[in-house]
């Protein structure tokens, strides 16, 4: 199984999620986040949807970093599904209600990391928006019952194509399909959190140059 984002940093600061993101800093997530931890999404609630004035645009909560759809047995499936590929997120069983529903979210991130394989051993790095500013992550989100009733919510960063990425390319075993997350710019945050007809059309790689990478400690 190829894995792709499997650790991100998440935004901590409340001051800075609220400056790019308008949103107040939930409770329960973590700063550093790998699969089956708590991190944040946001989302259009519903009750803004209707048009009733009184919910928020847009609304940050905790969820698991990997979608549990309603029909898993257990939460431990978030360790498969943290990553849903643009090109099968609509029919894969996994992703497919969340995506047929809307349910699409931001995942804010100050950098995410991924393997560099050319000195013929993985090296991590840190890969984080080159202006500085926290990144949008591209996501889907769902609400999964638990056996005692309560409801857990989660998420998956949606990635693309990136072989002829030339940044991104860099990453993973050389035989191994280069991919990477999608990274919203801000003017394009309330149009992937409202209603479309056709999203697939916002998910696209951002351009090298508004990236920077660097070795991890």
């Amino acid at each position: 199984m190829l894995c792709m984002c499997a650790h991100y940093e998440a935004v901590s600061q409340p001051e800075r999620l609220h400056e790019l993101f308008k949103v107040a800093m939930p409770t329960g997530a973590v700063a550093d986040v790998w699969p089956g931890y708590a991190g944040i999404f946001i989302r259009h609630p519903r009750e803004a949807q209707q048009g009733d004035g009184v919910a928020p645009w847009r609304e940050a909560m905790a969820g698991s970093f990997g979608l549990i759809p309603h029909w898993a047995k257990d939460p431990s499936l978030a360790k498969k599904t943290y990553n849903a590929r643009s090109e099968t997120v609509a029919t894969k069983p996994s992703y497919r209600d969340a995506w047929r529903l809307g349910r699409r979210c931001i995942i804010p991130a100050e950098a995410f990391y991924e393997p560099d394989w050319r000195s013929g051993r993985a090296v991590p790095t840190r890969i984080a928006r080159a202006d500085g500013k926290p990144m949008g992550i591209a996501g889907i989100w769902t609400g999964w019952r638990a056996p005692d009733g309560s409801i857990v919510r989660s998420m998956s960063m949606l990635t693309v194509n990136a072989d002829e990425h030339p940044l991104m390319k860099n990453f993973h075993r050389p035989e191994d399909e280069k991919r990477m997350v999608v990274v919203l710019e801000e003017n394009d945050f309330d149009r992937w959190l409202s209603p479309l007809d056709r999203p697939e059309a916002m998910l696209r790689s951002l351009p090298a140059e508004k990236l920077v990478a660097g070795a991890s400690m």
